[in-house]
């Protein structure tokens, strides 16, 4: 059932938003939609290319979500077909192509941890190759006639890519032209993106217009900074936190950032409202509250939006336990290890990996060089350290993860 009136609507999905292409063309879409009871389909994509969702994704997913709380119909499209290629949004080489098997088990991930956020019961969710791959040669050509080589070329990544002589693959053409097409398929009202898919989302519009369709309208949403501060929050630079980490892992990141960027979590990723916000945020400006209680604030609230109040608690409590009165907490996860899993001699970084304080050997490698790993409480930085004469030792990793490793 649609909620709210039109203008009702409207200011609550213009908040946090950086731009609405048009917003006198979504109101009267609004208007539309409630005089004759029929939502609106709102759409958003993902290529399945890596298989986590942080809070960066969930700045876009909790708009859709506020666009489904109103009552319109949210359509998620898995681009298995598009994934295959990439999209080459902020590359500087071409990306590796996925495989059918790589693709399928980033889809199967991603379907997951979406229903954090989204109401399973009311989410369309498709596979783009159910249309893309149905298109004849002759298709794509006259999808191709719709759009020049010079207006690609205004893409900066392309242009810069050009300019500084880099391969730029046809095939990366025809990325925006397939996430355009994807707006055809489904007949899409309003498409929604972050502030690096706005070329993409325009191309969604163009062709709607070229097909007869009435045109989208493109909503981008801004960038969360990562954690260091410094440069947009990504996997691949490791200053993220993903929505399924662990509750301790999510409230030791976020005691972690900068103060500086402590408002721009609260407004992208609290899911706290406008109003609130402002108070906390007006309070540790006029120093009636400290940054650090705004910012332990801030880690239960995002911790209750993907677990629960109870959890964020306790990880509250483990935190001021380590890190407040500097002992071990109460409840370390313990593993046994064999040496057929660790391999002889059990090197610390596969240990590390194999007891799951690590995701790889590189990453291990990478904090031990760092310092950032103790045994036994003693800081260890070789890299070639092996651990095999200990029945039984404390491994700590980083300052929030803990394991007991003993030896089976």
């Amino acid at each position: 059932m649609l909620k709210s009136s039109a203008e009702e609507q409207l200011k609550q999905i213009r908040n946090n938003t950086v731009e609405i292409i048009t917003e006198e063309e979504l109101q009267k879409k609004l208007e539309r939609s409630l005089s004759s009871g029929q939502p609106l389909k709102i759409k958003l994509g993902f290529d399945p290319s890596a298989p986590d969702l942080h809070l960066g994704h969930a700045v876009v997913l909790h708009k859709m979500r506020t666009f489904q709380d109103l009552g319109h119909q949210v359509i998620i499209i898995i681009g298995d077909f598009t994934g295959k290629i990439g999209d080459p949004t902020g590359r500087s080489e071409t990306r590796p192509q996925l495989s059918d098997e790589e693709v399928e088990a980033n889809a199967r991930t991603y379907k997951d941890q979406l229903f954090k956020i989204l109401d399973k019961e009311k989410t369309r969710l498709v596979y783009n190759s159910s249309w893309l791959a149905e298109l004849k040669f002759a298709d794509v050509i006259e999808l191709a006639a719709q759009y020049s080589v010079a207006r690609m070329m205004e893409r900066e990544d392309f242009a810069n890519r050009y300019r500084e002589g880099y391969s730029i693959g046809i095939h990366e053409f025809f990325y925006p032209l397939m996430q355009g097409y994807d707006s055809i398929a489904i007949e899409a009202d309003v498409e929604l993106g972050a502030t690096e898919q706005k070329f993409n989302l325009l191309m969604g519009r163009q062709l709607q217009r070229e097909y007869g369709q009435e045109a989208q309208i493109a909503l981008t949403m801004p960038i969360l900074s990562g954690t260091d501060g410094l440069q947009k929050m990504s996997k691949s630079l490791g200053n993220y936190i993903g929505i399924t980490e662990a509750p301790d892992e999510i409230y030791g990141k976020v005691m972690s950032i900068p103060d500086e960027i402590m408002e721009e979590y609260y407004s992208l990723a609290s899911g706290l409202p406008v109003e609130e916000v402002e108070t906390i945020m007006g309070q540790v400006k006029e120093g009636s509250m400290h940054p650090r209680d705004a910012k332990m604030r801030l880690a239960r609230e995002i911790i209750c939006l993907y677990y629960s109040h109870e959890e964020a608690l306790r990880a509250e409590e483990r935190f001021k336990q380590v890190f407040q009165q500097q002992s071990v907490p109460d409840d370390v996860p313990e593993v046994k290890l064999n040496k057929e899993e660790t391999g002889d001699p059990a090197y610390l970084t596969r240990v590390m990996v194999k007891a799951g304080a690590t995701s790889s050997n590189s990453e291990a490698r990478r904090l031990l060089q760092q310092g950032g790993v103790r045994v036994d409480g003693e800081r260890v930085t070789d890299t070639h350290t092996t651990v095999d004469g200990q029945s039984e030792f404390l491994l700590q990793v980083g300052k929030r993860r803990f394991v007991r490793v003993k030896w089976d």
